[in-house]
């Protein structure tokens, strides 16, 4: 049974760094990070295709990075820079879609999800 497990959240000061991880164990066209605050609805902030494709959302681009290891079926976000408002529950998710989307609905396989908490 496919299975995604993400590993690597916890609290950073306002400015810091934290890189997440997600395991996977299929092989999907496409992965993606998304993250969720108390009260927000769920956001798209990073994919890649199996091709590389990358695709950011505005909010993150030039701090965030997505890469994926296919060897070690892992992928991976690196986040830097990080502000008050980057704090959520990250998850991990993996779909068939053939471009880099970072629609929900896009997805059809999620991680449980990690923190990640930023303090100013």
């Amino acid at each position: 049974q496919e299975q995604l497990v993400e590993s690597g959240g916890g609290a950073v000061r306002t400015g810091g760094s934290l890189s997440l991880s997600c395991t996977f164990s299929g092989n999907k066209f496409c992965m993606g990070w998304f993250r969720q605050a108390p009260g927000k609805e769920r956001e798209g902030v990073a994919s890649i295709t199996n091709r590389g494709i990358t695709s950011y959302a505005d909010s993150v681009k030039g701090r965030f990075t997505i890469s994926k290891d296919n060897a070690k079926k892992t992928l991976y976000l690196q986040m830097s820079t990080l502000k008050p408002e980057d704090a959520a529950q990250y998850y991990c998710a993996a779909g068939d879609t053939v471009y880099a989307s970072r629609r929900a609905d896009d997805f059809n396989l999620w991680g449980q999800g990690t923190q990640v908490t930023v303090s100013s």
